[in-house]
């Protein structure tokens, strides 16, 4: 199971997806849980995650840092909460609001939680105040590896034009020196993990 379907990948980039998939996946559960609490911590202590009205997150997949810590706080300070949705017919993601996540996410493409659209209404990215990207291998300098199906790609560089602050959870087990970089690829602002907030110089 994929968080991105996988479309022309680069060998190198397949080698290192590899590599870190098997990292991450050998963290014991226990530790990722509290690895895990602590990099929602130090998000949501974040300045651009405080003053953003407008938050959009994901339901954590497999042995991803588990996000919902995050999610709850964030309807409990009653911000909005967006959570997306594949469409695979049209390889984009749609952003819903989400007010319960127990009760309106529903198993959705390669199974991971999405929210049913019958109850949580579409919102247009340009509400987007705050955005957590997932991944699987990322560097210092915001270099980010994503699954392999660019669904995030689009979504921040053809769907994001207003450039909220990109941040991304991840295990310091992620971590690499240099993710290689294609031309479409949009440097995440801030990696927090459960060590390090590792900023770009023109992070917000």
């Amino acid at each position: 199971m994929k968080r991105d379907e996988r479309q022309h990948p680069s060998p190198v980039k397949e080698r290192l997806r590899s590599e870190i998939l098997r990292r991450r996946d050998g963290l014991p559960t226990s530790d990722r849980l509290r690895l895990s609490a602590d990099i929602m911590r130090r998000i949501t202590a974040l300045a651009p995650y405080h003053h953003a009205r407008t938050v959009l997150a994901y339901s954590s997949f497999g042995s991803e840092p588990d996000t919902s810590p995050l999610l709850q706080k964030a309807l409990e300070e009653g911000k909005i909460l967006l959570l997306p949705r594949v469409e695979r017919a049209s390889r984009r993601l749609t952003l819903h609001r989400v007010h319960n996540p127990e009760k309106e996410l529903v198993p959705g493409t390669w199974g991971i939680r999405e929210p049913d659209p019958d109850l949580c209404p579409e919102i247009p990215p340009s509400s987007v105040e705050f955005v957590l990207v997932p991944g699987v291998a990322f560097d210092p300098g915001g270099g980010r590896l994503g699954y392999g199906g660019g669904f995030y790609d689009h979504l921040i560089s053809e769907e994001l034009t207003h450039h909220p602050p990109l941040v991304a959870a991840a295990f310091e087990v992620q971590m690499v020196p240099e993710i290689p970089r294609d031309e479409h690829d949009v440097p995440i602002d801030l990696v927090v993990t459960e060590k390090h907030v590792y900023s770009q110089p023109s992070a917000p």
